[in-house]
């Protein structure tokens, strides 16, 4: 297809991928900034528009290059291997009554009548398609729910009465022992039952403990079009037509049986990454709220441009309910069902992001402070029972990373830069080690399985050498927290950093499972009137090869967020009140295109105009590989009654037909030449070779940073010392069940060797506020006499050589 009449995805004709700064384009009417942005100064809006630089959320270009952008605000199937059972719930009775055969999949009996591998010319079971051959599975399911055979003539009326009553406790029994049970059971069995994917030892160590009389069945799984009971007792009907199983049973919280979808390693079995895919939503602005995606909340208070000043004017409307509004959104922005649908179309992860406010607040932050953890412990109970991985994200550090509204506070980044910048990341890493220590534990490890340990932090600003050092410390202290090694603790993920994928090869060589997060968006540069058919090729031209190149040279890569905008249109997607570009009111200037409406009235939206958005989605999909959609829901605006930026939204575009019901159909979309074509190395799943990091490249990035941008030699910065007490994260609550008081939810931290303190202020040493800003002077004297000597020492300065590139 022919490309929009003006290219906004490429860089200018001297860019390549090892000279990422050469000429980005601008957008109209923008004055040059080292950050392709119209302030007079980078991450500063000026005087005359009032308010500082806010924050988005990925690339201000089409392409993952250098530069943030200028807004404000904010497949194939895993392998067929022995061992690795079909969508049936039914034929995870493995192992019961008989040895399976070894080539089950050869037997091709299948739930899901969407699986390309089933050949529509096969018999056709109820809804099931597909059986081949002599099948003991169909034998075995056909005998288990035999009616009994009948009894000799007596009375017919009792007779009636008590042959109906046996038959129905007859089936409840063949439900429980033939299907129920078999799917609760999770250790090691060498026939092979539900778990042992890949052919290796089951990682649930959790073991059932339900129990069954013919009046009292226990209903603890169920696939599509079973009932599920919530906590509070009501139910919905489970819908997964891609052979996907729920699995819950309050005595036994911790036992990882579901799975997502019949493709989709359950979770008590090994995901392969480079060889599973990741197809993953982003839970935005739930836990970790932003204007765009939540309006109603920032529409009730009009001053609100964040979390900090909303926290600010919800805490002084006591009358309407005060800080504590946030809770109810937490509770009813994301329920269970949400988890449920998720798995339901056919995607087997969420990226969850929270702030650092989830486990403390100091001094003057306003933000709710604790309770949104209540609320990720209830993620992390949703996402077992459904069978989903959940990538956890730290999206706001103290003191701000990027200067944009989802970091907290819309302004100046204090995060490695600035007077204060040293000290913000000292404490960053202490809610890194926090979080690690709890993930890590075994009873959340294989549902938690990634950590994106910051979440789109400002390179530009600080530059890439004092990120790879504090990527290197969380590095540590992650692998500190679980150990080394497949399964001992998440994947760690870092975000490039505005820098470019190519700029992080030859970087953490052999380190123990680590991988790159970029977040590719093209509504961010020079907006055009063309529509989604021109559109339809961009995300192959702009984004696979990259994707493919760092797969192969750094190694797993996702992208953390994309979505199905190629115009800024849509209610506060540029911040509270800084206008639209394609409407010509965005403050940073511009030329108007035309009316959002069109892009924004989605109930307007024809047939032709969903299915250029599916192929577009198809094609973000296929070129990005492993994805986390932005994001899952945005809520309705109070003004209009509707969703006001419908392309963010990945549950409205299923409801409406402009999102696949099936994402597997992605696959081959972009008709690439050369796709990456796994395994990942060893070193970069957790095998041998890993955590083997150069000591050459651990040297020249040790930490802390020598210097820091914008406040100079370390040594001269306030800095804290590890000598507070450490908030310990809790385990979750259950409701109270005959073994609940013996249920261990863990300590909340995994390795109890890990006993240094929290960072905090050194007595007799001077701080400035931790949000103060770049251009603030260090205090003097920073400490005073005999104070010094207590704090951290902090090394001269020395030069470092930059990583190698491929």
């Amino acid at each position: 297809m022919s490309g929009p009449s003006y290219d906004p995805v490429p860089w200018s004709t001297d860019h390549t991928e090892d000279t990422p700064y050469a000429n980005p384009p601008l957008s109209p009417g923008a004055r040059l900034s080292s950050f392709q942005a119209p302030e007079t100064e980078p991450l500063d809006l000026g005087d005359d528009l009032g308010a500082p630089r806010p924050r988005f959320i990925g690339a201000a270009l089409a392409r993952e290059g250098p530069n943030p952008r200028e807004s404000y605000a904010s497949s194939s199937n895993s392998f067929p291997v022995a061992d690795d059972y079909s969508s049936s719930v039914y034929a995870l009775n493995a192992g019961q009554q008989s040895p399976r055969d070894p080539n089950f999949y050869n037997l091709s009996y299948r739930d899901d009548p969407n699986a390309p591998e089933v050949n529509a010319s096969e018999a056709t079971v109820g809804m099931n398609k597909g059986f081949s051959g002599s099948t003991p599975y169909l034998q075995e399911k056909r005998s288990a729910y035999a009616a009994p055979a009948r009894s000799r003539k007596r009375a017919w009326i009792i007779g009636g009465v008590i042959f109906a009553l046996l038959v129905l406790a007859g089936i409840a029994l063949a439900v429980y022992f033939a299907v129920v049970k078999p799917n609760a059971t999770k250790d090691k069995d060498s026939s092979g039952a539900i778990g042992n994917h890949d052919g290796g030892e089951s990682s649930s160590s959790a073991k059932p403990s339900a129990s069954a009389t013919p009046g009292d069945v226990k209903i603890v799984t169920g696939g599509d079009g079973s009932k599920v009971t919530k906590d509070d007792g009501s139910t919905f009907t489970y819908q997964n037509s891609f052979g996907g199983y729920w699995y819950w049973d309050p005595e036994d919280p911790f036992n990882n049986g579901a799975r997502a979808q019949s493709w989709s390693p359950a979770l008590n079995e090994t995901f392969h990454y480079g060889v599973d895919i990741i197809r993953g939503v982003n839970l935005g602005g739930w836990l970790n709220t932003e204007p765009f995606i939540s309006p109603a909340l920032y529409e009730k208070y009009p001053t609100a441009v964040d979390e900090w000043t909303l926290s600010q004017a919800m805490a002084a409307d006591t009358a309407g309910g005060g800080l504590n509004q946030l809770e109810e959104h937490y509770k009813t922005f994301i329920t269970e069902e949400d988890f449920a649908q998720i798995a339901g179309a056919g995607l087997n992860w969420v990226r969850i992001p929270i702030a650092f406010w989830a486990i403390e607040t100091r001094d003057n932050e306003p933000f709710l402070a604790k309770t949104s953890w209540t609320y990720f412990l209830k993620a992390i109970q949703w996402a077992r029972k459904y069978g989903i991985r959940i990538n956890l994200d730290l999206h706001a550090l103290p003191g701000s990373q990027n200067g944009w509204n989802h970091s907290g506070r819309l302004g100046t980044v204090n995060f490695l830069n600035g007077p204060m910048g040293l000290a913000n990341a000292q404490r960053s890493l202490d809610y890194i080690r926090i979080l690690a220590e709890f993930i890590s534990q075994p009873q959340y490890k294989d549902v938690v399985a990634m950590f994106g340990v910051t979440n789109e932090p400002q390179g530009p600003q600080f530059g890439q050498e004092n990120l790879i050092r504090f990527y290197l410390e969380a590095y540590k202290i992650v692998r500190n927290a679980g150990g080394v090694g497949e399964g001992k603790g998440p994947f760690i993920s870092y975000h490039e950093g505005f820098q470019g994928l190519s700029r992080w090869d030859g970087t953490f060589v052999n380190s123990d499972r680590t991988s790159m997060d970029v977040h590719p968006y093209l509504c961010f540069g020079p907006q055009s009137a063309d529509g989604y058919d021109k559109y339809a090729n961009t995300p192959c031209t702009a984004w696979a090869a990259n994707q493919n190149n760092s797969m192969t040279n750094f190694g797993l890569t996702t992208a953390g967020e994309f979505s199905n905008a190629i115009n800024d249109c849509g209610l506060f997607v540029n911040g509270v009140g800084l206008g639209i570009r394609y409407e010509g009111t965005y403050q940073g200037g511009g030329t108007r295109i035309g009316s959002c409406d069109q892009w924004t009235n989605y109930k307007t939206w024809d047939a032709t105009r969903k299915a250029q958005i599916m192929q577009f989605a198809l094609a973000s999909m296929d070129a990005l590989q492993n994805f986390f959609f932005w994001t899952w829901k945005i809520g309705n605006s109070t003004a209009s009654g509707d969703v006001p930026s419908p392309a963010w939204s990945y549950q409205l575009g299923l409801q409406e037909g402009w999102m696949p019901k099936d994402p597997r159909k992605a696959a081959g979309t972009c008709d690439q030449t050369a796709p990456f074509n796994g395994p990942l190395k060893s070193w970069q799943t957790g095998g041998a070779g890993a955590d083997q990091i150069p000591v050459s490249f651990s040297q020249a990035y040790a930490w802390p940073p020598t210097s820091i941008s914008n406040a100079g030699a370390a040594t001269l910065l306030p800095t804290y010392t590890p000598t507070g007490p450490v908030p310990t994260l809790p385990g979750p609550t259950f409701s109270p069940t005959a073994s609940a008081a013996k249920i261990d939810v863990g300590t909340g931290w995994q390795n109890t060797a890990d006993n240094a303190g929290l960072y905090v202020e050194v007595p007799g040493c001077s701080y400035l506020d931790p949000w103060v800003g770049p251009t603030a002077a260090p205090p003097s004297p920073l400490c005073a006499a005999g104070a010094a000597a207590k704090r951290d020492v902090v090394p001269p300065p020395t030069i470092t050589t930059p990583p190698s590139r491929r």
